[in-house]
């Protein structure tokens, strides 16, 4: 059924049209969210992202320049990026038609 739909009806062109600075505030909000009512949910996310404790433990310390939320977000935000760039990297063709399980 979803066949039928144009792509643009399932994800609007504007979906798409968002800045890196635009991704990183809606990012940020959701991460000072989580970090202020759920931050057990907030450190979950990020082991499931693969975010490094290091990485983590970093921005999460008082010595750090970088206030929490801020680097929080950062280390989500170039996290995802990095997965999008090795799925492009190691990009395979799609499967013969007929061999799908």
């Amino acid at each position: 059924m979803s066949e039928d739909l144009p792509s643009n009806e399932i994800f609007p062109d504007t979906l798409f049209d968002l800045s890196e600075s635009d991704l990183f505030k809606a990012i940020r909000e959701r991460v000072e969210y989580l970090f202020e009512k759920n931050p057990e949910l907030l450190m979950s996310y990020l082991y499931r992202l693969d975010v490094l404790e290091v990485k983590i433990n970093a921005v999460l310390s008082p010595e750090s320049v970088v206030p929490p939320i801020d680097g929080l977000a950062r280390l989500i935000l170039d996290r995802q990026k990095e997965r999008i760039a090795t799925k492009l990297k190691y990009k395979s063709d799609p499967p013969i038609p007929g061999w799908e399980f």
